[in-house]
């Protein structure tokens, strides 16, 4: 659900945009991902999966039945992260949870998101217009988060719930259910089709046109 806005998000002046976040907590509803743009600050609070490549593989070419799921997907949000985890005492630690290029399950992605009921994602780089139409459609947004901040961000993981798949794909590309809270992150695609990779890519061309003439 969507928390109280701290702030109005300016663009001008960006360092209240990190004074000033929005407070998100899971699962998400329609309504939260619509009233979210892209530039939004956001802190996430609540449960959230990670899923690399073997397991966005797995949903879409095996299609596992819901039931056969042991977590719930609908509404949730998946994070693009292949954690360091520990076991220690017979319970798992989450050591370090810096995000993993998005780039990397672009095909898969718009699937998983119309099969699952994906409402949000968080990783790095954001992702390609497949993506970004299947966001529009289905009430879906990105999340930037922080690369190169792995043990920061895993201290935003106050607990690792469960597990699924770690026998078959290994630790990293296994499914966990964690708990966050006030994960940061920014709103870089959105669900009203509006994307801020897109758009530096457009202006970055268009520099480098006007500077080799």
């Amino acid at each position: 659900m969507l928390g109280k806005q701290k702030g109005k998000i300016n663009m001008v002046n960006p360092e209240s945009e990190i004074l000033n976040p929005k407070s998100l907590n899971t699962p998400l509803s329609k309504e939260d991902v619509l009233n979210l743009k892209v530039g939004d600050m956001v802190l996430i609070s609540g449960q959230i999966v990670t899923g690399r490549d073997k397991i966005h593989k797995f949903l879409v070419h095996e299609r596992p039945d819901k039931k056969d799921i042991p977590f719930e997907l609908h509404g949730g949000i998946i994070y693009h992260c292949g954690p360091i985890i520990k076991k220690i005492d017979e319970k798992y630690t989450l050591i370090a949870a810096g995000p993993t290029t998005s780039m990397r399950v672009e095909m898969y992605e718009a699937e998983v998101i119309k099969t699952y009921g994906i409402r949000g994602i968080i990783g790095k780089g954001g992702m390609g217009e497949k993506t970004l139409n299947a966001m529009k459609e289905q009430g879906c947004v990105y999340f930037h988060t922080i690369s190169g901040a792995a043990a920061y961000l895993a201290d935003r993981i106050k607990n690792v719930i469960d597990r699924w798949k770690i026998e078959e794909f290994g630790a990293p590309e296994a499914m966990w259910l964690l708990e966050a809270e006030d994960f940061p992150a920014i709103v870089t695609m959105d669900a009203h089709g509006n994307s801020l990779h897109r758009d530096i890519e457009k202006i970055s061309l268009k520099r480098l046109k006007e500077i080799i003439g």
